[in-house]
């Protein structure tokens, strides 16, 4: 059982820590450590019933406290208290106004600070300028009481990166950054970088519990080896291997009866669904995706989804590692897409929709979740074991075809959060945002009792 407990500062300076009666310490303890500070300290009883940590006001100032009054997890090794976990969420785009301090990310980033409370995690925002690295803190941005604050604090205990593209990703100053941390402190630094789809597709063709739920995905190469997966299932999607949101998809059709061929996008120009009919799948080619360079596209398996009033039918499916480092399923909503539409993304006119809206009927609605919960489960536990990094989240874009059968289509590792304006989504909302911090407190004990497990 995890102890955790609220923290108070004594306006003393006496280099002491009062611990509560309550607390079954098995080892001699000598030194207090918050985030990457450790000082030595001199340990004692509370000495009335008070279950809380008391520190002295000179303890607070050598390991940077900030008196926030959020309760904390305590974890004891080498005769070392260490109060915390403190999590610093890495990020980009900072702006100089205090009250929108990363744009129109900032209520976002408040949501998921404010989370921190029932979680037990002191957790701030921070960027490469945010560092001093010749003193060892950072000038984190906390979110506290609705405002908020830059306070110094120690290096963390824990990095979650939540930085927005893949442009921001490939900065230098950001790779400097994620290298240093964690060359000189050793600390976990989760939920790195951003899938290439087609890398992780080649990923998980290794992993055989999975394989039923791959479409088949093959890197752009030739217009025969298109005709050939049309003639094997009507239609495919051609897509960017590092796109997001939907951008650049294109729905490929053959029509056997017309010897034609159909291609579904999305204009970006006139911000309409267009639907273009061509003789040769060469002339859809030329015309379509002129400009464009081929080697940067993926062909895919069009699979016939379910459909409600008349237009197909995804999911999204969220899952997050716990405390505990297990994977849950946190979200599951559908998607239809709108009228017209390659994709069901609500900017391209999908909707978003609760499982009970999608399935009238309560045995088929127990049914599809069930499925759609073992595949994700499976899926995240391949990926986890195929790539790279600690990974915390993945956000699925899954399908039900007219069989039943789950289809994997995407899978993101800093999954987007529109599916959460659905009021019916709220608890599913704040249970990703919580889940989402927890898994630093399995990494805080894990990188205290077993480093090597995290960095094999």
């Amino acid at each position: 059982m995890r102890s955790r407990y609220q923290i108070e500062i004594t306006d003393e300076s006496t280099g002491s820590v009062f611990l509560p009666n309550e607390l079954e310490v098995k080892t001699a303890l000598y030194h207090i450590a918050f985030g990457t500070i450790s000082i030595d300290a001199k340990f004692r009883q509370q000495q009335d019933n008070r279950q809380k940590i008391t520190i002295s006001k000179d303890i607070a100032e050598k390991i940077k406290f900030p008196d926030m009054k959020i309760p904390l997890h305590l974890f004891i090794q080498d005769e070392t208290l260490m109060i915390g976990p403190l999590v610093g969420i890495f990020t980009s785009g900072f702006t100089p106004f205090p009250m929108r301090p990363v744009g129109e990310r900032t209520m976002f980033f408040a949501k998921l600070l404010s989370v921190s409370k029932n979680i037990g995690a002191l957790p701030f925002l921070f960027g490469e300028k945010h560092i001093n690295w010749e003193h060892g803190t950072i000038n984190g941005l906390f979110y506290h009481l609705d405002g908020w604050k830059s306070i110094e604090v120690p290096i963390p205990n824990v990095i979650y990166d939540r930085l927005p593209n893949r442009k921001s990703e490939r900065q230098e100053e950001q790779r400097q950054v994620k290298a240093r941390l964690q060359s000189e402190y050793l600390i976990p630094w989760y939920n790195p970088g951003f899938f290439n789809k087609l890398d992780i597709n080649e990923r998980l063709q290794q992993e055989e519990s999975i394989l039923q739920y791959l479409p088949e995905t093959q890197p752009f190469t030739s217009f025969s080896a298109i005709e050939r997966m049309l003639a094997d299932y009507g239609h495919v999607y051609i897509k960017p291997i590092n796109g997001s949101l939907g951008l650049g998809i294109h729905q490929v059709i053959y029509d056997k009866h017309e010897h034609a061929y159909y291609c579904r996008y999305r204009d970006y120009k006139t911000d309409s669904n267009k639907l273009r009919k061509f003789p040769t799948l060469e002339a859809l080619m030329t015309h379509v995706f002129a400009g464009k360079k081929l080697n940067r596209l993926l062909v895919q398996q069009g699979i016939h989804l379910l459909r409600k009033v008349q237009r197909p039918i995804d999911f999204r499916v969220h899952t997050n590692k716990d405390e505990n480092g297990n994977w849950n399923v946190t979200a599951i909503a559908g998607k239809i897409a709108g009228t017209g539409s390659v994709t069901t993304h609500v900017k391209n006119g999908g909707e978003v929709k609760s499982i009970n809206e999608i399935f009238e009927d309560k045995n088929e609605q127990v049914q599809a979740v069930d499925k759609l919960e073992k595949a994700a489960i499976a899926l995240s536990k391949a990926i986890d074991e195929q790539i790279e990094g600690i990974i915390g989240e993945i956000g699925f874009d899954l399908g039900l075809d007219r069989e039943g059968n789950v289809w994997l289509f995407e899978a993101n590792s800093k999954p987007g959060r529109s599916i959460f304006n659905h009021p019916q989504l709220k608890d599913f909302d704040l249970l990703t945002r919580k889940l989402s911090l927890s898994f630093s407190i399995y990494l805080t004990e894990q990188m205290m009792a077993s480093p090597e497990e995290l960095f094999k």
